[in-house]
């Protein structure tokens, strides 16, 4: 059974996986996924996909964009964890080459990450990945 004091033993596996999708491979990364209809994932790279299929596939899309990935820290914003549901707010660094790019790059995201007890384990329900890490002026908002 999932539970409160167990939550944290997840987030090391939960950001080890990350290492994976940052080479390209979004494996791992699924098994921390529920895979119920109402799951859903909102990327830098995508518009939001709903349902384990369109996750899944969202979920390759975007491992490859990355290759040649390393890991470089995570840092906890906000975290709030009841029996029926948790969240997470963290920014995740890593460096990779990103797209076409030759040279590894560092990135820093802003994620927050919504998890729910299915089946004995905690399961990602909804995470929403954005690259604003820093202040932005509010022009940054108008589509042109």
């Amino acid at each position: 059974m999932a539970a409160v004091d167990d939550f944290d033993e997840v987030l090391e596996p939960y950001h080890q996986a990350l290492g994976e999708i940052i080479n390209g491979n979004p494996y791992g990364y699924r098994n921390f996924y529920s895979h119920r209809g109402d799951v859903t994932l909102a990327n830098p790279f995508d518009p939001p996909a709903r349902g384990w299929d369109e996750v899944a596939k969202t979920l390759e899309g975007a491992a490859s964009h990355y290759r040649d990935g390393e890991l470089t820290g995570f840092e906890t914003v906000a975290k709030y964890v009841t029996p029926e549901l948790a969240y997470l707010v963290e920014m995740e660094r890593f460096e990779a080459k990103v797209g076409a790019r030759e040279d590894a790059t560092p990135v820093t995201l802003r994620v927050t990450s919504i998890v729910r007890p299915e089946d004995g384990t905690w399961k990602l329900v909804h995470p929403h990945a954005d690259p604003i890490s820093t202040p932005q002026p509010a022009r940054s908002v108008i589509q042109e």
